[in-house]
Formats: structure tokens, sequence, C-alpha cells
């Protein structure tokens, strides 16, 4: 089988200033997703073929990239990709086409992985792969368990300054509502037919289904407070965790 894992990853941000190059626990953030890619390889695809491609502006995030793993496929983001609006499926697409053209064959599974979102396990990622072998789909991500529920106690602002219920329903509790979950922005596997037919760049265009992590990693790192909250429980999992714990080791091995 032929498997690209893409990280892709816009120079600067407007939540946190030049988050993808930062230190996390005293090492690039981006080294653990690379970290995890790794691990993944020897564990489960020694067989396969496996290709990395980093899509990014950042020059000072591609000399980190580089001094992890020099093999690593470099793609440099065209402008049209770097706006704030761009879509994530439209930068994927175009790690695909690039390393398909690159390395001259077609891969049967695209992976990509947000570096914002540090906190996975190797079997997070191997059970959105099992997913997608077995079922007929287009895309699977991961999400968590959601802590509100729009049909019982998340509200929204209404014109006359009121707020109500995002959905109507009649639930006294939120055991009764229907099982809400958050998009948590860690993993998504996609079908590279689906990549390559999207015109519109919209997830929920293709067939979806996710796996369930643990909430621990619901945080995508937007601000300060993020940053300082996945610090704490990434050194607290890191730590006490074997399978949060390895993907650190093999972060911490190669910074």
């Amino acid at each position: 089988m032929n498997i690209l894992f893409t990280v892709c990853c816009r120079a600067g941000s407007k939540g946190l200033k030049n988050k993808n190059i930062r230190l996390f626990l005293e090492v690039p953030l981006a080294y653990y997703t690379l970290a995890s890619i790794n691990l993944y390889s020897k564990k489960f695809s020694e067989k396969d073929t496996i290709h990395i491609s980093l899509n990014s502006d950042s020059e000072e995030l591609i000399k980190q990239v580089l001094a992890f793993e020099s093999e690593i496929f470099i793609i440099r983001r065209e402008q049209v990709l770097t706006g704030d609006r761009v879509s994530k499926i439209a930068v994927v697409k175009d790690c695909l086409q690039r390393a398909e053209t690159e390395f001259d064959l077609q891969y049967d599974t695209v992976i990509d992985l947000d570096v914002t979102s540090p906190l996975r396990r190797v079997k997070d990622i191997r059970n959105a792969f099992i997913k997608m072998d077995q079922r007929d789909m287009d895309v699977v991500f991961s999400v968590t368990p959601s802590r509100r529920n729009p049909y019982f106690n998340m509200v929204q602002k209404n014109s006359d300054g009121t707020v109500s219920k995002v959905l109507e329903s009649d639930y006294t509790t939120r055991q009764q509502a229907p099982e809400m979950f958050d998009m948590n922005a860690s993993i998504y596997i996609y079908n590279p037919e689906f990549l390559r037919s999207n015109e519109s760049n919209l997830l929920f265009d293709g067939r979806c289904a996710s796996i369930i992590m643990p909430d621990t990693g619901i945080l995508d790192i937007d601000s300060e407070d993020d940053f300082a909250l996945m610090e704490a429980i990434g050194a607290l999992l890191y730590e006490n965790d074997p399978e949060y714990g390895e993907i650190a080791q093999e972060a911490r091995r190669k910074g």
C-alpha cells in the first residue's frame, strides 16, 4: 500500500503568533506529529511505501522539520494557498498532486495530521486507518465526546438581545438528547479519489465517519491559554501514560 502523510502549516497565526514553530515542552511542536508518523510506520507499515510531505510557507518550520528527518518531501506553499480562508482540503489536495508527480506513483491513502493537536497516540491513527479500510468512506476524522449539547445546554444570541437553545427540543436532561461530538482537529484520513474529484474543497461533501479519541486532546492550540493548558496536560500524559509517552520520547530523541 502507498500511504502519504501530510503535515500542513502556515507561517504566522492570528490567534497565537508563530505557534507552529514554538517549542512544546522544550521540543519543537511539529516533532510530536512527526514522531507519531515514525512510530506508526515502524509498528504497522513496514511493508508499505510511506512518504511524508510538509506543505508550508514558513522557512523556519521547514528548517526544523528537515532537522528531524531529511527525507521529508518539502512543498513550499504557493501564495494562492496561504490565506486564512483557504480550505485545509485544498492544501492536502495540493500535497497529493505534487507528491504523486514527485514520486511517480498513486497513493491508496492520505493521512493528514495537525501539528497544533499534538496529544495523539499511535493507536488513534491506527483506529482511523482501520475504520477507513473497513468502510466505504471518503473521509475518517477524529472526534471527542462533546461536553455541551445544542439540544440541551448550548445557546445562541438572537437579534433582540435574548438567547435561545441552538436546536429546539423538549429534552429535560442531556442524557435524553442525541449524542454529540467535537471534531478535535487531530487526524484526517482521506480517500485519494475523493480529494482528486472534490471541487468544492468541503469536507462534508464526502461520506464521513469518525473515531473517538480521549478528550484530553480536545484543544486545538490557538491562544496562549491553549498552549499553556496543552503543555500541562501533555506533561502529565507523557510522564504517566506509555502510549503518549512513546511519542514524547521519539520527539525528544530527534530534538
